[in-house]
């Protein structure tokens, strides 16, 4: 007589989580064999021998007969060790050895180690909000995961170490009290800087054009010789960025959880990441992509910062693939099994020298030299950068000084301020002037005649397309929010033309 039982796990699509139904039969006529459907990797393949040692190891023996395990949907690829935990409930299901109705009513997942304990796996936080999304009581998951599932509200978290755990709570003989949600307001906000500003010795004009990016969520490249604090400007950013709200740490996470790279014990991460991707990256490693595809450098920068250090210095076909996703916010990923989406809403922070040897041009072979190097990034690149900074170098009375400028703490205030102005006027927190289309930019961003005389004097000097057009009008908005006023004036828009510095090259 064959015996059937369903448990209830996930499959991830990308970071997107969808049901995963595990049905097991064990049938007591044919030879003994277990087999795995439902297009399984290998390590999935790998479970019905994982499952079967701890099995027998936790004193509840093996069946011995034909044994077919199904993943549902079929047509959806299986990766990983997270069907462990369900395949063996499964299991025990179909033997009867649990007793009462509440494996139905949650979810399961987690690796099974020989011996039986649990170990943890990726992506639970997606388990826990595809509970919560389809109205499950819970969710059981290896006590490793147990903290990033329980920042889902609304959901029961069981937290256990082992599968005799397990089996004890779903038979009523030993309970699990839910995990407790965390409390992280206070630490999104007092997430670490990890650079003061006020540590870097003069570059005012840097700090004024890093507030300004930070206020706007605008893009920004620093060009300027080698040893004059570009990266050290770059690293001091995040410091001076609006805290995470719960939602954008809630979404980062998910990009981090899918990829194993969340804290063991931690439940969200507070800080907003910063990603700095080596030149000799790979477009696969810096957008995402590959066989089963993985987000890659610009998803992991989601609501934080990516970093491209020597900016020419990356291969062409790298840097045209962040492209798509500046405009887009996402990254799409094409295969022929189907389409997997990544959100990559990053601020993209670049600094290159102006000559490959990292100083400026001594003679007219140098200057040949720099065009050269410069003409590794492309025009239509450059033109989805909104501000183009000048970096100089520093004199020996700003370095032998005392600490000089505004702090980190000082300016993440008014950048704060200015974003909380534009989250009022633009239609929501995250829709920040960057965001603005060219019609939302005249009304929101409508400029007097004599900026208009100006930006247009600078469109016909320059030669700007339509998008740095919109962008400089962008960059003036944001100057306006920094100094508290609803009116976009001449200096504004003269500030703005100025960070259009490859333009003018």
């Amino acid at each position: 007589m064959d015996m059937l039982a369903r448990v209830q796990s996930f499959v991830l699509q990308g970071i997107e989580p969808a049901p995963c139904e595990i049905e097991v039969d064990v049938a007591t006529a044919g030879l003994p064999k277990t087999t795995v459907v439902g297009l399984p990797d290998t390590a999935v393949k790998e479970s019905a021998e994982r499952v079967r040692s701890a099995m027998i190891n936790s004193s509840y023996g093996f069946p011995d007969a034909r044994i077919l395990i199904g993943l549902a949907p079929a047509h959806t690829q299986k990766t990983g060790p997270v069907y462990d935990l369900p395949i063996a409930v499964g299991l025990l299901k179909a033997r009867g050895e649990l007793r009462n109705d509440d494996a139905d009513r949650l979810l399961f997942a987690g690796e099974l180690a020989l011996d039986g304990r649990l170990r943890p796996v990726n992506g639970i936080i997606n388990l826990a909000l595809l509970a919560r999304r389809t109205g499950f009581r819970g969710v059981v998951v290896p006590a490793d995961n147990a903290a990033e599932a329980s920042a889902v509200r609304g959901i029961s978290v069981y937290a256990a170490t082992s599968l005799s755990q397990v089996v004890a709570f779903l038979n009523g003989q030993a309970p699990i009290a839910p995990s407790p949600e965390p409390s992280l307001d206070a630490e999104l906000d007092t997430a670490p800087a990890p650079l003061d500003f006020a540590d870097i010795r003069g570059q005012e004009g840097v700090k004024r054009a890093m507030t300004i990016a930070a206020a706007g969520n605008h893009n920004i490249l620093m060009i300027g010789p080698a040893g004059t604090g570009k990266s050290m400007s770059a690293k001091a950013l995040p410091g001076i960025l609006p805290p995470l709200s719960r939602d954008e740490a809630l979404e980062v996470t998910r990009i981090y959880s899918a990829v194993g790279q969340v804290p063991p014990g931690q439940a969200l991460l507070t800080a907003r990441p910063v990603r700095s991707p080596h030149h000799t990256a790979s477009p696969v490693a810096v957008v995402g992509g590959g066989t089963h595809p993985r987000p890659g450098e610009v998803s992991l920068a989601h609501h934080g910062v990516l970093f491209l250090d020597e900016m020419p210095e990356f291969p062409r076909a790298v840097l045209e693939t962040l492209r798509q996703p500046m405009e887009d916010n996402q990254v799409t990923i094409a295969r022929a099994h189907g389409t997997v989406r990544f959100p990559a809403q990053f601020q993209l922070v670049a600094a290159m020298n102006p000559h490959p040897k990292g100083d400026k041009p001594a003679n007219e072979i140098g200057q040949r030299q720099m065009d050269r190097y410069l003409a590794k990034i492309s025009g239509p690149l450059v033109d989805r950068i909104d501000l183009h900074v000048e970096v100089p170098a520093v004199s020996f009375d700003q370095l032998s000084g005392a600490r000089n400028g505004e702090s980190s703490a000082t300016l993440r205030a008014r950048v704060v301020a200015a974003r909380s102005v534009q989250a009022a006027r633009n239609g929501g927190p995250t829709r920040t002037n960057r965001t603005l289309s060219g019609r939302e930019l005249d009304r929101l961003a409508a400029l007097p005649p004599d900026a208009t005389e100006l930006l247009k004097q600078a469109m016909n000097d320059l030669g700007l397309s339509a998008r740095a057009y919109d962008k400089i009008r962008r960059i003036a908005r944001t100057i306006a929010d920094l100094e508290n006023t609803q009116v976009v004036a001449l200096p504004h828009v003269a500030e703005a033309v100025q960070y259009r510095l490859l333009d003018r090259h």
